[in-house]
């Protein structure tokens, strides 16, 4: 059965969706079936693999709102191995029409029953809010992934959004677990940058991943041309990182086979 990890921060430009790319790509390269779920309205992880918006027929607001299957939603993306539920903007309007639907918060998790199995991953990029769809990622996942930006205002918010990992926890998911706070946009020259690493670090000890992610210009270049960073410049830092991650999060995972 598949591994369903969140990717989530409520902060917007942490890297949050540039890590569901490219650790979803690195991990396929690795040899593992990945499914990548883009559950944010802005749709940058469907565009980012190269997805064109206008050939999506189902999407996941047709699998949270319309009852489409989660398989129905499914298409290839540029990387092997690698498959991808695309977004919209129309999943703008999902946070309202989720209220309306019974036990609104386990939709999501339901879809994935069915695909789990098809699936070593399922990564989920999660909108920047801690609305409804959000809540419906972290009730489906077994797992999340904190990505932190290395600036002063690094861990502004965090309490919040772990609050709600405790609710969900306790109310709806109790084997959600954190998988690791990912340092992101790292850089090695700035001494603020050391600081918050040693900040996170002292904060969250051993659930801080070995891991950072260094800022990279790469990294920011591949999205518009449709390709992780992994093809698009795979000798780069960038892309260095996201494998070096990717074999962390293996072998965190190593008796799974």
């Amino acid at each position: 059965m598949g591994l369903v990890i969140a990717i989530a921060n409520q902060k917007g430009g942490v890297g949050k969706t540039t890590t569901a790319i490219n650790l979803a790509a690195s991990l396929a390269t690795l040899g593992k079936k990945v499914l990548l779920i883009d559950a944010d309205p802005q749709a940058n992880a469907s565009s980012g693999l190269g997805v064109d918006m206008k050939k999506v027929d189902t999407s996941i607001y047709d699998c949270l709102i319309n009852n489409a299957s989660a398989a129905e939603a499914i298409l290839p993306t540029c990387v092997e191995r690698l498959d991808i539920i695309a977004s919209r903007i129309d999943l703008v309007g999902a946070e309202l029409e989720l209220l309306n639907i019974e036990n609104r918060e386990l939709v999501l998790r339901s879809q994935l029953k069915a695909i789990r199995n098809a699936y070593d991953y399922i990564l989920i990029d999660c909108s920047p809010s801690l609305g409804l769809i959000t809540v419906n990622c972290l009730t489906a996942a077994d797992s999340i992934i904190i990505p932190v930006q290395a600036e002063y205002f690094a861990l502004e918010g965090i309490s919040k959004l772990l609050n709600t990992i405790k609710i969900i926890k306790n109310k709806l998911n109790p084997r959600l677990q954190i998988e690791g706070f990912l340092l992101t946009m790292y850089d090695a020259r700035l001494r603020l940058a050391n600081q918050i690493y040693e900040e996170v670090k002292q904060h969250f000890q051993k659930l801080v991943f070995d891991t950072v992610i260094q800022r990279n210009i790469r990294l920011s270049e591949a999205p518009s041309y449709g390709l992780p960073a992994l093809l698009y410049s795979p000798d780069s830092k960038g892309s260095n990182n996201y494998m070096m991650l990717a074999r962390e999060v293996l072998a965190k995972h190593k008796d799974r086979g």
